[in-house]
């Protein structure tokens, strides 16, 4: 997401290359690009206006320091501006009712199911909540099932009566069974369309109005660009509603939702999809994104990712290993399914400043992995705890067992030894210590 619209930026601000100072005309000529990258970004039109005209009149205000190019300057000033357009600060949702409820809304196909799943293992797993999830979904056959089979991936339960057609009574006795149940949280899975109906806004509306929930959510596919905001301004005028979820955002898409929609029905994009993974679920981050945006990475983001899968105890015993030089196959192997657990490879590189432009017309398989673990499966247990008895005669049936090449199994063993070597240099407590005050944080 926001390739184009970052190369595009990026171009923009070569215009103030080697000029030694802001003027009306340089400025004029540089924001007449990146309205035109905004623009062929989907972003709305009097979005897009105003956003210049902000970063116009913010520009040529300033006084350059010495220290500081001009094009350094609007750089920082579009940042600003951009994090300020998606909303400024992270928006979080207040759930103080128990049980709280929050209703899913949108149109079908948005992921307003597979986000309610999502939603309920973050609540699970980072908040110590205990949600029930809620098939109100009374029109769509697969609905219900795919559901429950959310919910049995991450062990939360799933209310339905799969012999009622009346939303409002299920929602009702849904936080019946939820006050029952011990559960504090009730995520309640709409019906969506393949457009915006009367009867579809009707009853939403009614479902909302019987069960009053602390958070009603929005959820529109960011790859309907334009779309996405038209339909989400008259959801809100008909449901008033909490915030905007974007899903498929690791998808094909121009980001013009994203920059658009909240200006648009001022409300607060919270959440969004990265991935088809149940964990690929973030808070949505507005200084953060203008800094992928404008090609900074977002390092923050990635560390958090990271400190999801760090185990402390096991952090410590795995720096003993490294410093005696003991790091093996079975360590590498659990360090490979802690990254896979993070999530899209592509995504996870391209939050390293300056990876992102590098790596946009690479294809990063999440399946890269595969033959690395095809080839560390059929080593023998003492092959893996003792990396160094692997002669040629073990290196060939261990290739002919994994399907791989004795040149593959070569080629790992030789990275394997610079990791552990490169690991044993960095390894002086600097890593642990940075990952304690980061979780103190």
């Amino acid at each position: 997401m926001f390739d184009n619209l970052s190369e595009r930026l990026e171009r923009s601000f070569k215009i103030l290359k080697g000029e030694g100072k802001i003027t009306e005309i340089n400025v004029a000529e540089t924001l007449k690009d990146v309205r035109r990258a905004l623009l062929d970004a989907d972003v709305n039109y009097k979005v897009a206006k105003n956003f210049t005209d902000t970063v116009k009149e913010k520009a040529l205000g300033q006084n350059v320091l010495t220290a500081v190019k001009p094009s350094q300057l609007m750089v920082k000033i579009v940042h600003d501006e951009l994090a300020t357009l998606m909303g400024g600060d992270t928006a979080e949702l207040e759930l103080k009712s128990r049980p709280a409820v929050i209703l899913m809304s949108g149109l079908q196909g948005s992921g307003k199911t597979t986000f309610s799943g999502k939603l309920a293992r973050m609540l699970k797993a980072k908040k110590n909540r205990k949600p029930l999830l809620v098939a109100c979904d009374v029109y769509r056959p697969a609905a219900i099932e795919q559901l429950k089979v959310l919910g049995e991936q991450i062990e939360v339960p799933v209310y339905s009566e799969p012999d009622s057609k009346d939303p409002v009574k299920i929602a009702l006795n849904a936080i019946q069974e939820a006050k029952s149940k011990s559960c504090d949280v009730v995520i309640v899975d709409t019906a969506g369309r393949l457009a915006i109906d009367e009867q579809m806004m009707n009853e939403i509306a009614a479902i909302k109005d019987a069960v009053n929930p602390d958070a009603t959510l929005f959820v529109v596919d960011s790859m309907t660009g334009q779309d996405a905001v038209n339909t989400a301004r008259e959801f809100n005028e008909r449901l008033d509603f909490t915030g905007v979820v974007l899903t498929k955002l690791d998808g094909d898409t121009r980001g013009g939702a994203a920059l658009s929609i909240r200006t648009v029905v001022n409300k607060p994009i919270m959440f969004v999809g990265t991935g088809e993974k149940l964990e690929a679920i973030d808070l949505f981050h507005p200084a953060r994104m203008a800094d992928r945006i404008l090609g900074m990475g977002d390092i923050v983001s990635l560390v958090e990712r990271a400190q999801e899968q760090y185990d402390e105890a096991e952090a410590k015993r795995l720096q003993k290993k490294i410093q005696k030089n003991q790091f093996d196959f079975n360590d590498f192997l659990t360090q490979i399914h802690q990254i896979k657990k993070m999530g899209n490879l592509k995504d996870l590189a391209s939050m390293i400043p300056g990876v992102g432009k590098a790596i946009k017309d690479i294809d990063i398989d999440d399946n890269a992995f595969k033959s690395i673990e095809a080839i560390i499966y059929s080593m023998t247990p003492q092959e893996r705890s003792h990396p160094e008895i692997l002669n040629s005669s073990r290196r060939m049936r261990i290739a002919k067992g994994s399907g791989t090449s004795i040149q593959d199994v070569n080629r790992l063993l030789k990275q394997f030894d610079q990791t552990r070597k490169m690991m044993k240099m960095v390894t002086g407590g600097k890593m642990a210590g940075m990952m304690q005050r980061m979780k103190k944080k």
